[in-house]
């Protein structure tokens, strides 16, 4: 159901509908003004209700355009992985409390290509990263120093990174790694 909403429309309708937050918190977190933040839990509702899918790619599809966006994360190319995102994609982390993660919604595809960026040339030689399914689609693990250290789920509009979710806490990664073997 969420796949159908544009990053914006999602956090909107999520921090709305399901976490029962007033437009003025929406409005502070979103960085929008209250009316936009109405406007887009409306749009989220009318097309949560209409059950289209807004942006669906090809699995073929989604495939090249991950394997052209780990290529890039893992040699740390910065003009490609800015290319690869839309201007206004997002990336959404949780570490579970557990490990690292950013508190709120990271966004804009200068700010998303150099965290990218960072991890390579921070890591070098000890990233893999593996296409794997999740979730029913393909997305990225990626393991530093061989230990599996994110799982992302990354979702395309227009051969474009418009949105990465990243699952960093230890325990879902755990069961993970189970479940591939």
């Amino acid at each position: 159901m969420l796949e159908k909403l544009t990053p914006d429309e999602r956090a909107a309708f999520l921090l709305r509908e399901v976490f029962d937050a007033d437009y003025p918190d929406i409005a502070q977190t979103l960085g929008k003004t209250q009316a936009a933040c109405r406007q887009l839990v409306s749009r989220a509702k009318s097309q949560v209700r209409a059950e289209k899918t807004r942006f669906s790619v090809s699995r073929e599809e989604h495939l090249q355009l991950l394997e052209r966006f780990a290529a890039a994360a893992r040699g740390g190319d910065m003009a490609a992985l800015k290319a690869l995102f839309s201007d206004d994609a997002a990336l959404i982390s949780d570490g579970g409390g557990v490990v690292p993660s950013f508190g709120k919604i990271v966004r804009g595809a200068q700010r998303l290509a150099q965290l990218y960026y960072a991890v390579a040339r921070r890591h070098g030689d000890a990233i893999r990263i593996e296409i794997a399914g999740i979730n029913g689609t393909p997305g990225l693990l990626r393991f530093v120093n061989g230990q599996l250290e994110s799982v992302q789920a990354i979702y395309f509009e227009n051969g474009l990174v418009t949105e990465i979710r990243t699952q960093r806490n230890p325990h879902k990664l755990a069961r993970v790694l189970s479940q591939m073997t």
